[in-house]
């Protein structure tokens, strides 16, 4: 994470770093794991409301394009008779795609984060004073299109999702090891493309993610088309009857979280965002 990107701070989280007084020595990273700390305090608190109204909760995550939208909208066709679906919808601006959500009569809010390119757990807490979760079933959050600082941050859900479309290339999973070994399901979308592009490789892509100690499955589908979306509705049934398998256990999950990509990022930068107080000697 770092200052120029904007990512460091959201709307969520900037109230901890005003309320704090600078202390001598802070640096980027100690102020960066002092967030993540707070923000993995809140994803629990989030949790244990999910967990209250047994609800499953589905962070889909990709680059901006993969498909997400299209996604929840095939799905919800197929899934709202049986189900009751709501969606968290994650963007810089506008409230394009929870418009489109609630076209298909399901509850969407949508959070803006202006320069911050991920969701966090205090921006989701914030949804829960407007979103009722009593009586829902499936909970997506769709996040910020990144492939990058999503992965990092545990938002209160319970399964990661990571769309790879085929026009991406299928070497996305080695390029961004991070996104990918967080990912409890990858689907490959778009597929209806294939026939148009020559350099996609779906062995290769899954063989990438496997290259990852991930051991994650891979679905191919296509919004557009229909073709896949089977296999990733029955992924999403039989999640759903494991979850309430565990709550009845008093038991819950949690997603795959790559902390340490935050930190990474965080080192990698030269900036810093917080006053810093040095010795004069």
């Amino acid at each position: 994470m770092c200052n120029t990107c904007g990512c460091n701070v959201t709307p969520g989280n900037r109230s901890l770093i005003q309320n704090e007084k600078p202390k001598e020595g802070l640096t980027t990273i100690s102020v960066l794991q002092n967030l993540l700390t707070h923000n993995n305090t809140q994803a629990d608190h989030n949790r244990v409301h999910f967990d209250a109204e047994k609800v499953l909760v589905i962070n889909l995550m990709s680059s901006p394009g993969s498909g997400k939208t299209s996604l929840l909208e095939s799905t919800i066709k197929q899934l709202k008779e049986s189900l009751s679906i709501a969606v968290i919808e994650g963007d810089l601006e506008t409230e394009n795609d929870a418009q489109r959500i609630q076209a298909q009569g399901v509850p969407a809010y949508q959070i803006t984060t202006g320069t911050a390119c991920h969701l966090d757990a205090h921006l989701i807490h914030n949804v829960l004073h407007h979103m009722p979760l009593k009586g829902l079933d499936l909970l997506f959050i769709e996040n910020v299109g990144n492939l990058v600082c999503p992965a990092s941050f545990d938002l209160g859900h319970h399964r990661n999702v990571v769309l790879l479309s085929v026009t991406e290339g299928d070497d996305k999973p080695s390029k961004y090891p991070v996104m990918f070994k967080a990912a409890d399901l990858v689907l490959i979308t778009k597929t209806d493309l294939l026939p148009y592009l020559d350099d996609f490789s779906i062995d290769n892509a899954k063989q990438n993610v496997h290259n990852l100690a991930n051991n994650a499955p891979t679905l191919t589908v296509s919004a557009k088309n229909n073709q896949g979306m089977d296999e990733w509705i029955s992924w999403l049934k039989s999640e759903i009857n494991q979850h309430q398998v565990l709550l009845s256990n008093h038991q819950t999950q949690k997603p795959k979280v790559q902390q340490d990509g935050a930190l990474l990022h965080a080192k990698a930068t030269p900036h810093k965002f917080y006053p810093v107080k040095t010795h004069q000697q």
